[in-house]
């Protein structure tokens, strides 16, 4: 089964606010932006998804990501996490009914495209399935079938909401690269410890010549 991947991005000037203790105000929209460009190709770079769309109003993200090979759609509902993934995945169903769709973070850093591949093929036995974030609470990959409502429930508490929904947990072991999203210093340094794209690694590497 080919996947499209759907991953929503806020605006950079708001993005990841909880990292601005770690990076400062000045520094976290770059890491933000790098954070979505690793992500992004290493989607691109997984044998198991055939695009890659990003829900975004942000020009700067938009053309980077653009770049990499992402279709971008601009975030039209302006309401949200939840909303903007149910506005893309309708547009990706809506063009190609047939598709299987997969909501995605976009802070996934250390993100591995065999990883990735793994959760994509475990998830196509489900109707509808999600993989948990690192701490156990969130969640940082949702699927659906084709013709199957992907009905997103991200935020906190997510995991439990999900299972809620009727959506599979995923039972991986050694996807570490796929659960390990970035919210706080310590995310950032776990992720920094499993190993980052290149991009992150750039701008990791000015926050400490910073500090």
């Amino acid at each position: 089964m080919q996947w499209t991947l759907v991953i929503p991005l806020k605006p950079l000037e708001r993005a990841k606010s909880r990292l601005t203790a770690t990076t400062g105000d000045m520094l976290r929209p770059g890491l933000a932006l790098a954070f979505a460009q690793d992500t992004v190709a290493a989607a691109m770079a997984c044998r198991a998804v055939r695009d890659v769309v990003v829900v975004t109003d942000d020009g700067l993200a938009g053309r980077e990501l653009a770049a990499l090979g992402a279709r971008i759609i601009r975030d039209e509902p302006v309401g949200g996490l939840n909303a903007a993934l149910a506005h893309g995945t309708g547009v990706v169903c809506t063009e190609r009914p047939e598709s299987a769709v997969a909501a995605l973070n976009a802070d996934l850093p250390a993100l591995r495209p065999l990883e990735l591949a793994r959760v994509l093929d475990s998830a196509a036995q489900f109707p509808r399935s999600f993989l948990p974030d690192a701490a156990g609470i969130g969640t940082t990959l949702l699927s659906a079938a084709p013709g199957v409502e992907l009905r997103p429930a991200f935020g906190a508490a997510s995991r439990s909401r999900h299972t809620a929904s009727g959506a599979v947990e995923l039972p991986l072991d050694g996807v570490d690269s796929v659960r390990q999203d970035v919210d706080t210093g310590d995310d950032l340094r776990t992720a920094l410890a499993l190993g980052v794209g290149p991009r992150t690694a750039t701008a990791a590497a000015r926050l400490l010549i910073a500090d």
